[in-house]
């Protein structure tokens, strides 16, 4: 139980971390317009961190299951819904993270759990 916990804990860790130095160094407001060129960037970087979010996720929790990816995904779509209803402006980041970043960190454990099945 600890082992997930501390999993899911890693796995949010290593997605919203790097998100929140992205806008941080870029000085690019999360809920502003953006170009599109910086959104295809945070696109790609997001889905990458989400990815392997999940994978370190089932690193972790040792587990033979996707529950905890799962769970992961769905806190990360539901600060997402959290912030799409409490922000004003622009909401391109948490429709990402809705449909892209949300099943990316599922598709890291997934990809663990097949990778590791044999």
């Amino acid at each position: 139980m600890i082992r997930n916990i501390l999993g899911i804990i890693a796995g949010y860790a290593i997605f919203a971390v790097p998100a929140v130095l992205l806008f941080q160094i870029s000085h690019q407001n999360p809920h502003g317009s953006a170009s599109l060129g910086f959104k295809l960037f945070t696109v790609a970087y997001g889905a990458f961190f989400a990815f392997w979010g999940g994978f370190i996720l089932q690193l972790i929790a040792a587990t033979k299951r996707s529950r905890m990816n799962v769970i992961l995904s769905f806190i990360i779509a539901a600060f997402a819904v959290f912030s799409l209803t409490q922000s004003g402006g622009s909401h391109w980041t948490q429709w990402f993270a809705i449909f892209i970043f949300a099943p990316m960190s599922f598709f890291g454990g997934f990809l663990f759990l097949r990778r590791n099945s044999n």
